[in-house]
């Protein structure tokens, strides 16, 4: 069977996959969202209702790493994508499932074997999905996702992916190096901490997303 590649995701070219049994739908999954090949790691914990639906999950992702939404995402999720529904991808080799009709309970065997998240294909920031975590119905779940912790603040948009977001980290760390101020013009701000992120204000954000 043929594989077709597109970006840095490897998948084969199947037909999409009816949705799985719900399982669990009324419990809670606590996820680790981590940013790839980011040294050190940047990534977040999350206790989120197992009925959310992945187009929500994609907006809880966007806020609680800090990306602002203004390019393009997709879920990998075993052999599928998953993502806004795109009236060119009937002409599309590769075929993109419509994420605002999938909850993550529908998806969890699937979930549990491969999942990722890619935003912005240009800079290609790819994150892990993994369901560390299973709170069963009864055990009060929340109605609301819960950002429970996380490290590092989120490289700056446009940045050029991995490679730049190093680069960036390097010229600011050095007050001689030669495109240091290039970069402090370019982000509009002669302060970035890239350890800090604002999690109490995300998460009262977090607390009207029911």
């Amino acid at each position: 069977m043929a594989k077709i590649i597109q970006g840095n995701f490897q998948t084969k070219k199947k037909k999409p996959a009816r949705k799985a049994i719900l399982k669990n739908p009324g419990a809670a999954y606590q996820l680790k969202i981590s940013l790839l090949y980011s040294k050190p790691l940047i990534w977040r914990r999350l206790l989120v209702p197992a009925a959310m639906k992945l187009s929500r999950l994609h907006q809880v992702i966007q806020l609680c790493m800090g990306w602002t939404d203004t390019h393009l995402h997709r879920f990998v999720i075993g052999n599928n994508f998953y993502g806004p529904p795109d009236p060119d991808d009937d002409w599309s080799e590769i075929k993109t499932l419509n994420e605002r009709q999938f909850k993550l309970c529908d998806l969890e065997g699937y979930i549990r074997k491969r999942c990722m998240y890619e935003y912005d294909f240009g800079d290609s920031w790819q994150h892990k999905i993994k369901i560390e975590k299973v709170a069963p119905v009864g055990e009060n779940p929340p109605h609301h996702p819960v950002l429970l912790a996380g490290k590092r603040a989120c490289p700056p948009e446009d940045i050029g992916g991995i490679p730049g977001y190093e680069d960036f980290l390097e010229a600011l760390s050095d007050p001689q190096h030669e495109e240091r101020e290039e970069m402090l013009q370019w982000y509009g701000s002669d302060h970035f901490d890239p350890e800090y992120f604002e999690m109490e204000e995300i998460n009262r954000i977090l607390k009207k997303m029911k």
